[in-house]
């Protein structure tokens, strides 16, 4: 479950978007970090095969930063904490998930001034999404996700989001040794209305469509298809912010997420899904 950017600097500097000058040689002038757990409740989280929909909880930790040339994004998540058999996610389903998203300003690491228009920072972009089942250990590639990103990424000013982080990346599949397909992502934290005793709502979200995808079929018609060539995911939330504590609701929408064709081997991939958090920031 890929989150967004939260705390009070970042939604400075949601609001400012500014160029990345390091022309005099201080990289760590815009370092910073954050850090913070969530509580979560998704009610029909895709994809999904259990046709109940029961919805789970999940304890999520979220992170990221700026050291230097590096930037920094990432979460671990544990479903189901404990273990009830009436949650969609029970036996057999993947306790763990993890994100990690580090990426490198081409700006601070040449010194070059790379903005143009509305383009304020220029990144070497990397992704790496890991599942906590069990490895591919045959080649076959089976096994839980386990994948890598790799591209080129910038954050830009975009009218009223104010600086909306945007990558392009190419998926190489560790599991099966191969690239497969392409990823577009954006992300964004938007701090509209401020209340006296310094608390915001802000509207956050992120998107990520994949194209490209090698298709995969065990068979004839759409229940034997695992993979189509595209798909993606939105998500649109609603948050309140206090300096320590942060509670929001998220609407998010899946259309073949992953690729993985819905109605096919892995079951429903296509529809909508509904999030409840309750956060505490370090």
């Amino acid at each position: 479950m890929k989150k967004i950017l939260a705390g009070a600097a970042l939604a400075a500097l949601s609001m400012n978007a500014f160029a990345a000058d390091y022309s005099d040689g201080d990289i760590h002038k815009n370092d910073y970090a954050w850090s913070q757990f969530n509580l979560m409740w998704a009610d029909n989280q895709l994809p999904q095969q259990n046709s109940d929909h029961s919805g789970h909880d999940y304890m999520e930790m979220e992170f990221g930063g700026r050291s230097g040339v590096w930037s920094l994004y990432g979460y671990v998540d544990v479903f189901n904490l404990t273990n009830s058999d009436s949650q969609d996610i029970g036996d057999g389903g993947e306790k763990m998930f993890m994100k990690f998203a580090p990426r490198l300003s081409l700006d601070a690491l040449t010194g070059i001034d790379m903005s143009y228009g509305p383009i304020k920072e220029v990144y070497f972009s990397t992704l790496f999404n890991w599942g906590g089942g069990n490895v591919d250990v045959d080649g076959s590639g089976d096994g839980t996700v386990n994948n890598s990103f790799w591209g080129i990424g910038a954050d830009v000013d975009v009218a009223w989001l104010g600086t909306v982080g945007m990558n392009v990346y190419g998926l190489y599949d560790i599991n099966a040794k191969k690239w497969d397909g392409y990823q577009f992502s954006a992300n964004w934290f938007k701090p509209f209305y401020f209340f006296e005793n310094k608390s915001f709502l802000s509207f956050q979200g992120y998107v990520d469509y994949q194209w490209g995808i090698d298709e995969v079929s065990f068979g004839e018609g759409k229940a034997n298809q695992l993979k189509t060539d595209k798909g993606g995911a939105a998500f649109f939330g609603l948050y309140w912010h206090s300096n320590r504590y942060a509670i929001g609701y998220g609407l998010k929408g899946f259309k073949d997420v992953y690729g993985l064709q819905d109605g096919g081997v892995v079951g429903e991939t296509t529809g909508w899904a509904n999030y409840l958090s309750v956060t505490y920031k370090f």
